[in-house]
């Protein structure tokens, strides 16, 4: 068993380090052991699991997802977090120690042959200004990735979870329906971070499942299309894309998409037909 951190811990080990979080990497450590344990929990883990860990920090969650799964990949931006984070796993969990491997790098950058393992599931305290672009980029990049757990601000959550109709559905819940199922799976309370968030935090899990037909950049440049103009109509929002309004018009009858509705109401497969019935 891992001896997890506590708020003693954490900030011992930032004085150490000299560190200071940062709002510019969205640096909030968890110092609470239940809830990275409740977090290891809902992640729902197997003993085969490959964990990628984006963020690791100063290793709350590491230490708690190394007795879970079979290897954490833990890829952090800081030189120095990710340098101390082998010697605080060793110290911490010596007997867990070879099951982490840490790869030095931006998130938003990691592609799957600069990793030394194929993950198969996301589990992460991710950073509150890039929670949403990391996840998309790593299911883009990361075809093994099967499911995952992400810590992010709770209104984030929302938006990646909310399904059509639903006054929080966006481009973001368009784009994550297009490689997973997702759900929200509970708050995070503030106090359970140092330093404390102005922000609340959320849980989102996923699922990943088989995209819709087409080319996933076409159908992501009909949601963009779509939802920049969000307040008119589809006849008249993609006017752009299509090349007129009329344009727009029959792309829209030829997808079975009435053009008077709006982009909330469409779901990813309505804009995947759409996006192959645009205008050559």
């Amino acid at each position: 068993m891992a001896r997890l951190l506590g708020p003693a811990e954490v900030r011992a080990l930032a004085e150490e380090l000299g560190v200071r979080p940062t709002k510019r990497l969205g640096q909030n450590f968890v110092h609470d052991a239940n809830t990275v344990r409740r977090i290891v929990r809902a992640a729902d883990l197997t003993p085969d699991d490959v964990v990628l860990e984006v963020g690791p920090g100063l290793g709350s969650l590491t230490l708690g997802l190394l007795e879970a799964a079979a290897a954490v990949c833990a890829v952090e931006i800081d030189p120095v977090l990710a340098g101390r984070l082998p010697a605080t796993v060793a110290e911490r969990a010596p007997a867990l120690a070879d099951r982490l491997s840490v790869v030095t790098a931006d998130a938003l950058r990691v592609r799957a042959a600069g990793l030394p393992v194929e993950p198969t599931a996301l589990v992460a305290n991710l950073p509150y200004n890039v929670g949403v672009p990391v996840v998309l980029h790593l299911l883009a990049e990361l075809p093994s990735l099967r499911r995952g757990l992400v810590m992010v601000q709770a209104e984030v959550a929302e938006r990646l979870a909310a399904g059509p109709g639903s006054r929080a559905y966006g481009v973001p819940s368009a784009k994550l329906a297009w490689f997973a199922a997702a759900r929200r799976a509970g708050p995070v309370p503030r106090a359970v971070f140092w330093p404390v968030p102005n922000v609340d935090s959320g849980l989102l899990a996923f699922t990943r499942h088989d995209p819709p037909p087409g080319s996933r950049t076409e159908v992501f440049a009909v949601v963009d299309a779509a939802f920049a103009q969000r307040r008119k109509v589809l006849r008249s929002a993609l006017a752009g894309w299509a090349g007129s309004p009329a344009a727009a018009e029959d792309a829209l009858r030829a997808a079975g998409i009435d053009p008077t509705a709006r982009a909330e109401r469409l779901e990813i497969t309505d804009f995947a037909r759409l996006a192959a019935h645009r205008p050559g």
